[in-house]
């Protein structure tokens, strides 16, 4: 048996070894192409706030990180070939809200989204905007509650599909609201838009995406904004917490990672990702879309997304949502 100093010393001297090795690949990360995996179709918000990011990671690290559209069942197929890739950094997920509502939404997932992807860097966060057609009644917040109250099971609110981030957001605001309206899903947020322009429906919680055109048309009105603060984009409409105490509801974009990829090749990406978020070209780029940007670390991403998880899957079983 060897001497406990010497076999020590081997030890410290195997991790040392491993550590430098560690740091040997970060530092030469990445050597090829790189994925950016969006379970949303191209055009999408998911896509187009990939590609700036893609484009700036390539830029800054000589290596071209291509963006990869896996759409199919509310992101689940892209992200099931993220948690399967290696865990080399070379497979990324453009990680979005749909993720953490999905953990409750379908009862079987191949797999455990928290467990499995690795939280790598924020992108932004978006607000919904609660909007109604001109001719509703409602012209704010607590007139639309009344209206409500007195026309229970009268008023139609859209989605872009069960489950989808403006259908839960609509469901904890009738929570709160203590009010009754009826959902309708379609098959995506621009039908879903159309039908609230043409009166079939009355209310949607909509992405600034696909309604801020119209708003400053004046072809939707928007009662209010459901994140915590006001949003640049449309600074005079108030926050949905002046109204009901404590509503806060955003969408959020950001990276993630296969678990078990080094912390040294997520603190470059998350270093990276954070530097191009002060970029003036892509500050623009989210702006346009409504969004602002989010940067977190590893860690404090995590947490957001386990906090998302816990709120929307409270939301999902007490409106009993279930998937398309």
């Amino acid at each position: 048996m060897k001497p406990p100093r010497r076999r020590f010393l081997q030890l410290g001297a195997s991790a040392a070894a491993l550590s430098f090795a560690n740091a040997a690949r970060a530092q030469a990360y990445p050597s090829s192409p790189v994925r950016i995996i969006v379970g949303f179709p191209p055009g999408g918000p998911t896509d187009v706030a990939a590609r700036p990011i893609g484009q700036w990671l390539s830029e800054r690290l000589g290596q071209q990180f291509v963006i990869e559209n896996r759409p199919g069942a509310g992101s689940n197929i892209g992200t099931e070939a993220v948690v399967r890739a290696r865990p080399d950094g070379y497979t990324l997920l453009l990680a979005y809200s749909s993720n953490a509502i999905n953990a409750t939404l379908y009862d079987k997932l191949n797999f455990n989204f928290i467990r499995d992807i690795a939280p790598v860097a924020s992108i932004s966060r978006e607000t919904t905007i609660m909007v109604v057609n001109p001719s509703f009644p409602a012209k704010t917040v607590p007139e639309f509650i009344a209206y409500a109250k007195a026309n229970p099971g009268k008023i139609n609110f859209a989605s872009g599909g069960n489950g989808t981030p403006p259908h839960v957001v609509g469901e904890l605001f009738k929570m709160m609201a203590g009010v009754s309206l009826v959902h309708v899903p379609y098959r995506g947020g621009a039908p879903a838009v159309t039908d609230l322009l043409g009166g079939q429906v009355q209310l949607m919680f909509a992405s600034p995406s696909i309604s801020l055109e119209h708003i400053r048309a004046s072809k939707l009105r928007a009662l209010a904004v459901t994140t915590a603060t006001r949003s640049e984009a449309l600074p005079d409409v108030p926050i949905m917490g002046d109204f009901l105490s404590g509503f806060e509801a955003s969408v959020w974009l950001g990276v993630g990672a296969p678990k078990d990829t080094s912390a040294e090749i997520i603190g470059k990406l998350n270093k990276e990702i954070s530097a191009g978020l002060a970029d003036p070209k892509i500050r623009a780029r989210l702006a346009d879309m409504g969004s602002t940007p989010l940067v977190l670390s590893p860690a404090d991403f995590g947490k957001l997304i386990a906090d998302d998880t816990e709120k929307w899957g409270k939301v999902i079983r007490a409106a009993g949502i279930k998937a398309d």
